[in-house]
């Protein structure tokens, strides 16, 4: 993932969207720092609270399903996909990133509801650290990219 992050546009009705919320509860510290700073910036944008639903699963592998589920509610207009995946003795990691990254987009495009996918990659902990609790913002930035998704779904509908 690129450090050039694009400039979050800005939006006028994001106080009327709801957007769902899907994390692994493996590597808690980084991933429910995903979580909070992913939910900050969706307040900081204007988003009341309890438009921000946000859902536990056991790891990055069952994210998908779960966020299928909050999509076909028809009550969100996107869903946040977030986990850490961290390289261990063997390439496992890399095995469930990429299916879990086919599966969200799979639902994101049978459901018409914009999935973001926030599953972290990473080969090391200090990786994994400097993009949920340090100087990359991947939080921030998955929110941003789901108001912006949001945003985009509702002009062209």
């Amino acid at each position: 993932m690129s450090h050039d992050a694009p400039t979050p546009l800005s939006f006028s009705c994001v106080a009327a969207y709801r957007i769902g919320i899907v994390a692994a509860r493996f590597n808690p510290v980084l991933v429910d720092a995903l979580v909070q700073r992913a939910s900050a910036k969706l307040t900081e944008a204007g988003l009341p609270a309890e438009a921000i639903e946000v859902v536990r699963v056991p790891g990055s592998h069952e994210v998908p399903w779960a966020a299928q589920e909050l999509a076909t509610t028809g009550r969100f207009h996107a869903v946040i996909a977030l986990g850490v995946l961290i390289a261990g003795d063997t390439n496992h990691h890399e095995m469930v990133g990429d299916a879990v990254a086919n599966a969200l987009l799979r639902v994101s495009l049978e459901t018409r509801v914009p999935v973001i996918n926030g599953v972290i990659v990473v080969n090391t902990r200090a990786q994994a650290e400097a993009r949920t609790t340090g100087e990359i913002d991947r939080g921030a930035e998955f929110a941003a990219a789901s108001l912006e998704m949001a945003a985009l779904k509702q002009s062209l509908s």
